[in-house]
């Protein structure tokens, strides 16, 4: 199981990366493997102000289908193009080409609130 120790963690287990004001949002290795085969990503807020904890979209595998919830406050900029074609690129690389969505960041101090890759990998016992 991968934890990168250049990303901040949710206890919703999505990830954050962030770039200057603006930051990449993905699931976790661990969230990924507990769904399983990810077969659709649905994302229907790009261009909306979301805060921490709202619903972005939603992440179907073959036999669930999960919330996906903002670690922070921001407006969704874009989905990642790729996922359209290829949802299965969150199960392959999931902190890599298996980013979900780029947002700006409402409010940068939210980071700090989040989970160190230590602090996961304590959360999710692994």
């Amino acid at each position: 199981m991968n934890f990168p120790e250049n990303v901040k963690y949710s206890k919703d287990h999505e990830w954050i990366r962030v770039e200057g004001e603006e930051a990449y949002v993905g699931v976790t290795d661990f969230a990924q493997g507990e769904l399983g085969e990810i077969v659709y990503v649905d994302i229907t807020t790009e261009g909306e102000t979301l805060g921490a904890g709202e619903v972005f979209g939603s992440i179907e595998a073959v036999k669930t289908v999960s919330d996906l919830l903002m670690p922070v406050s921001g407006e969704v900029l874009e989905v990642n193009p790729q996922l359209e074609d290829a949802p299965e690129l969150v199960n392959k690389d999931p902190y890599g080409e298996g980013w979900i969505i780029k947002i700006s960041l409402e409010n940068p101090d939210e980071i700090d609130g989040l989970l160190s890759a230590a602090q996961y990998k304590e959360f999710t016992g692994k």
